[in-house]
């Protein structure tokens, strides 16, 4: 079978943080894609806001660059860097379909974590060859060779008799940042013995099959990725599967349900370094955007016209958290957001199952709000911090588990959690897992006063758990999980156990009712806020909900008082992101997300029809 000996096309895949990005960077910098001196970001391939802020990967982007190996070769590497997070799973999987080969990366001290097991089970299962990078030599807590260890662990863990082969893995060592790397292991916390990245490309090049394709085959390209431009409209991602395509072509689009279409490209382009170029035509295992199909989304095929075969529909996990999205219903909605209606915001929901094939989309019996299902918190968080930044209002619901029945049992998603601890907070965060339905898998002490646990527990045990988390270890301990299986419901499950404080009117926040209400817990607004009936003002430090008044005044009287410096003795509002609200919220509350602000609300808002639900539910649970 012929190949294209002058291409290889690799995806880089890692636990968050491990320098996936990084080494990208590195990678262009040594192929000559930016000029000496030019001014170019640190984590290039991270373009959107959201990724610089968060400093992870959200969307797998690809770039390509040129590489001269030691043979005077000119090799073209079409990298895919995808996410490191679980929840952008579907991101992964899309980047995986584009690849005949992978870079695993793994940190040198932190070693294989959650998402490493994720990444690597999903390119095991595509019998892709790997390339191990072993990451941050030189930090000075490395532990290269117990890093090795725990990686052919993770192996073995993972492999069948028939991914047997996939364990002898070439190892490279690197640091991503100064853009070395090396074959001959390094003592822990030194560089490599290498000026450069010279060994990873020759590694890549030895290890990574070059595409192969049969002579003469009719045109099959799979599209696996969507853009868009403000010149050409609607652009589709495609792997060339077999056959050749050209500029201006006539080629036949195969849907999704299997309907046939013939229309003409517009444009064809690929990637060199950062920026498309158009190209003439393009052959098999190239990577390239094609444009002039507006309707055209993930999954579906380009063929030749006469002999259209459909290639194989794009398959990710299920979703396994959902959250209600839908118009903001609040007394403050339309002061600052411009997209309001029910029709905008389902139009916008609607775009993002365009592009995004791991999230889905389902009525309710409300019309203007939607069931938004997705892989964790995390990836729902991230489409309505989007929204937000869109100008919408959104009222967002508490995110809930989504259960599926198998054999007639109910049975709900659960996750691996592994934790990093410093030895003293090993009783607190086993106490708080206790009553989560957790059980224990593994327990390793490092012998440096840290402890790894390794846990599964059921979804739901998660959600609002990172906050207490923190605050239980101090802001010491790191937290990692990706999804597991689906196992039988395991029961009920204690809630938060802290009550809220809900505001009994509408108004603006005084000074004077918050120096009275801070000694009965937690505020979240300061003075000069707006409130209003059913209004989450701050967290009670008793289980119970409570009524209070926010917006209370001091009468004025003619005696001295000897609390005129009140303003300085009030404790700062505890201010809270869009995650850890969502995570903060009890069952009968959701959340108020405009352009500006996020508030946590009943869901109910008036106190008499909350006093109602909960006697009404009381009555049931007796009866």
């Amino acid at each position: 079978m012929p190949i294209r000996s002058d291409l290889r096309n690799v995806a880089i895949v890692a636990h968050v943080d491990h320098g996936k990005t990084t080494l990208v960077d590195a990678m262009l910098w040594q192929s000559g894609a930016f000029r000496e001196g030019s001014d170019v970001n640190n984590r290039v391939m991270d373009s959107m806001d959201l990724e610089r802020e968060k400093g992870i990967t959200i969307l797998a982007k690809n770039t390509a660059v040129h590489h001269e190996m030691a043979d005077g070769q000119d090799l073209l590497i079409n990298i895919i860097d995808t996410p490191g997070h679980a929840d952008f799973g579907g991101e992964v999987e899309r980047g995986l379909e584009m690849v005949d080969g992978v870079i695993l990366l793994v940190d040198a001290s932190e070693g294989p974590l959650p998402q490493t097991r994720f990444v690597l089970r999903k390119a095991l299962a595509k019998n892709l060859p790997l390339i191990v990078v072993v990451n941050k030599v030189d930090r000075p807590d490395a532990r290269i060779t117990e890093v090795i260890d725990e990686t052919y662990e993770l192996f073995m863990d993972l492999v069948d008799d028939e991914t047997a082969h996939q364990l002898d893995f070439p190892v490279v060592f690197a640091s991503a940042k100064a853009g070395k790397a090396s074959l001959t292991q390094p003592g822990d916390g030194e560089m490599p013995d290498s000026e450069n990245l010279q060994p990873l490309f020759e590694t890549i090049a030895n290890t990574i099959p070059a595409p192969s394709y049969t002579e003469g085959a009719p045109l099959q390209a799979l599209v696996t990725n969507l853009d868009s431009s403000p010149y050409l409209g609607r652009l589709a991602l495609c792997r060339i599967i077999e056959g050749e395509i050209k500029r201006g072509q006539q080629v036949a689009w195969i849907r999704r349900d299997g309907t046939i279409s013939n229309v003409r490209l517009s444009e064809l382009l690929m990637t060199n370094a950062l920026t498309r170029e158009p190209v003439e035509s393009a052959g098999p295992g190239d990577i390239i955007a094609i444009a002039g199909i507006p309707e055209i989304t993930i999954g579906e095929t380009i063929a030749d016209p006469t002999d259209p075969k459909p290639l194989p529909l794009i398959h990710v996990d299920e979703p396994s958290i959902s959250m209600t999205i839908g118009i903001n219903t609040s007394p403050l909605a339309g002061k600052v957001g411009k997209n309001l209606t029910a029709r905008v915001v389902k139009a916008r929901l609607d775009q993002e199952l365009i592009g995004n094939v791991s999230i889905s989309v389902n009525n309710t019996e409300r019309p203007d709000t939607w069931e938004v299902q997705g892989r964790g918190e995390l990836q729902l968080a991230v489409l309505v911090e989007m929204m937000r930044r869109e100008n919408f209002e959104l009222t967002v619901g508490k995110p809930e588990v989504v259960l599926k029945e198998v054999d007639g049992k109910v049975h709900e998603p659960t996750e691996r959690l592994t934790i990093d601890i410093p030895e003293e907070f090993v009783g607190a965060v086993s106490q708080m897992l206790g009553v989560r339905k957790s059980r224990l898998e593994q327990m390793v002490n490092h012998g440096t006063g840290w402890v790894r646990l390794e846990y599964v527990l059921p979804s739901r045990g998660l959600i609002g758990f990172r906050t207490e988390f923190l605050t239980e270890t101090r802001g010491t301990g790191i937290m990692n999980h990706v999804f597991e299986g689906h196992e039988p419901w395991a029961g009920e499950m204690r809630n938060r156990p802290t009550g809220s404080l809900v505001a009994d009117r509408t108004g603006v926040v005084t000074s004077y009712a918050l120096f009275n209400l801070q000694e009965r817990g937690t505020l979240f607004v300061g003075p000069g806020e707006d409130v209003y009936e059913g209004m989450v003002v701050g967290e009670n430090s008793r289980p119970d909900e409570m009524d209070v008044n926010p917006t209370k005044e001091k009468h004025l009287t003619n005696v001295r008082s000897a609390t005129g410096d009140e303003l300085e003795r009030l404790i700062p509002p505890r201010r809270m992101s869009l995650e850890q609200s969502l995570e903060y919220c009890a069952a009968d509350e959701c959340l108020e997300v405009t352009p500006k602000d996020v508030r946590i609300r009943k869901v109910q808002l008036k106190a008499n029809d909350r006093a109602k639900t909960r006697n009404r539910n009381k009555a049931n649970s007796q009866g």
